[in-house]
């Protein structure tokens, strides 16, 4: 049997939230994909009334499972990858509207790239001509990290080693999403993708963007990108990645510029009506400081990699978080 007359290895995630509207366009689209995934798990999140998944815009053979309240993307993953099965998770976001050889070219990439454990999709933004929703996230060494490419025309990318893939479209091993004990709950949503990809690098696994592997992604279904729950859970879970995952001779090499960005930062969100919300989301990621501490101690202890080899992952560049530069890094011959 060929790959594209097959089922293959991978359970598909969908946390859902107030996506009524857009999972039945994504659901259609993963209905229509040139290779069939093991299986799909889809987590009614606790959406408002009115709002949320119905039984009847499942298909048949397709898993809903219901919480009362809201996990968050991070507690809601982790709960759909509770009892999965399968070499491969694949997250999915419900306002994602994959091409039909979406999985089958994430499955070709990974049969070709073997020693990679994470893989990420290049996302178009839904209605937007053309503009990048990502290719992958990139994390600058000051602590900062975003979506590379977000908003911007490109040329088409080529595939090569990312810091971390978006989780709106990302696949990752199942063995490593378990044995790093999933994603952080606590960041309940926003930067949890970074955060265990910094985790599963400093355990020296690797990711790669597949070029190939296209979706369409509607972006801010749920939540408004400048909404004060985005902007609070953003600074607060930016701090805590970079306080919790960094080893200690990077951290304090790069302090400086985490402060001055953090400044900078906050005077933008303070121009925007937001001030109190930014101090108060630095408040509440130094109230938890114990909690953090306790979890770098746990995470740095583990550490495989060699300091050069996370550093070289990173980008240097002091106007990348600015100009939303993509950092895609070729991958090695032979590799």
């Amino acid at each position: 049997m060929s790959l594209a007359e097959s089922v293959v290895d991978v359970t598909v995630l969908i946390v859902a939230y107030r996506s009524r509207r857009t999972l039945p366009k994504a659901l259609a689209a993963l209905e229509h994909q040139t290779v069939s995934p093991r299986s799909v798990r889809i987590l009614e999140n606790g959406s408002p009334e009115g709002e949320g998944v119905e039984g009847a815009q499942v298909p048949a053979g397709y898993e809903l499972l219901e919480s009362p309240v809201n996990l968050g993307f991070a507690g809601g993953n982790n709960r759909l990858a509770e009892d999965a099965s399968g070499e491969w998770l694949l997250l999915m976001n419900p306002d994602c509207y994959p091409e039909p050889d979406w999985l089958e070219r994430l499955m070709q990439a990974a049969a070709a790239y073997p020693w990679a454990s994470l893989f990420g999709s290049t996302q178009y933004a839904d209605g937007g001509e053309g503009h990048l929703d990502g290719l992958g996230d990139v994390y600058h060494h000051s602590g900062f990290f975003y979506r590379g490419g977000y908003g911007r025309v490109l040329p088409p990318p080529t595939d090569g080693e990312v810091f971390s893939p978006c989780g709106a479209a990302m696949m990752v091993r199942r063995s490593l999403f378990e044995g790093l004990g999933g994603f952080d709950a606590d960041y309940f949503c926003y930067g949890e993708d970074v955060d265990l990809c910094f985790r599963a690098r400093l355990l020296g696994h690797r990711a790669v963007q597949v070029a190939g592997a296209v979706v369409v992604h509607e972006g801010s279904a749920s939540s408004s990108r400048y909404s004060d729950f985005a902007v609070y859970h953003g600074v607060r879970n930016r701090a805590w990645t970079f306080f919790k995952n960094m080893p200690w001779l990077l951290l304090l090499f790069s302090l400086p510029m985490h402060a001055a960005l953090t400044l900078a930062h906050g005077l933008v969100c303070a121009r925007r009506g937001q001030g109190r919300l930014y101090l108060r989301a630095l408040r509440d990621a130094c109230r938890a400081w114990r909690n953090v501490r306790a979890k770098r101690r746990r995470i740095l202890s583990g550490r495989r990699v060699a300091l050069g080899t996370l550093a070289r992952a990173m980008s240097w560049r002091p106007l990348d978080p600015i100009r939303r530069r993509p950092v895609i890094r070729e991958i090695p011959a032979g590799e």
